[in-house]
């Protein structure tokens, strides 16, 4: 018997600056990897968090 899927998947969150950003620290774009729950967050989240090539928290979006 099959399980059914979880409420939680895994998704990426992307640094919005490095893209446009030219006076970073170092090439490379931010991505962190992390969990949410479907049901309560049904849309795209966004969080502050560190980005080590702007050096800087900034944007992250979620990425597909």
């Amino acid at each position: 018997m099959a399980s059914k899927k979880g409420t939680r998947i895994i998704i990426t969150l992307e640094c919005t600056e490095c893209r446009t950003n030219t006076d970073k620290r170092k090439k490379g774009v931010s991505r962190y990897t992390t969990e949410k729950n479907r049901r309560n967050h049904s849309g795209r989240v966004e969080f502050k968090k560190y980005c080590p090539y702007c050096n800087r928290h900034t944007v992250h979006k979620e990425t597909k």
